[in-house]
């Protein structure tokens, strides 16, 4: 089964930038969706981003639209997450999904896979 790690995440000033890394363990991610999620102290797990197997489609979060970008590399079985223009309100720990389809979802439970999670800290 697929096993996502995740990395990359820190500690950033407001308006900085911050790439997150999502790589497979235990198998390729080809043919799989994967999607960036996160979760703030006290609040519900939230979607972030989506792209397909191929990486021809993309979908975001409002709260994101034109400052985040997720990409993959099947080469190198790894997704990204480039956070741009951060905001403290981005603050939270980011985890990365994976299911073995060719649909985009949103949803927590169209996922079958979860990494551990890399905390993002943004501060004002």
């Amino acid at each position: 089964q697929v096993q996502p790690v995740e990395s990359g995440g820190g500690l950033v000033q407001a308006g900085g930038s911050l790439r997150l890394s999502c790589a497979a363990s235990g198998r390729s991610f080809s043919g799989y969706r994967m999607g960036w999620f996160r979760q703030a102290p006290g609040k519900e797990r939230e979607f972030v981003a989506a792209i397909s197997w191929s990486g021809g489609s993309t979908d975001y979060a409002d709260s994101v639209k034109g400052r985040f970008t997720i990409s993959r590399d099947n080469a190198k079985n790894t997704v990204y997450l480039q956070m741009n223009n951060l905001r403290p309100e981005d603050t939270a720990v980011y985890l990365c999904a994976a299911r073995k389809s060719t649909i985009l979802a949103r949803a927590r439970y169209d996922y079958d896979y979860w990494g551990q999670g890399t905390q993002v800290t943004v501060s004002s």
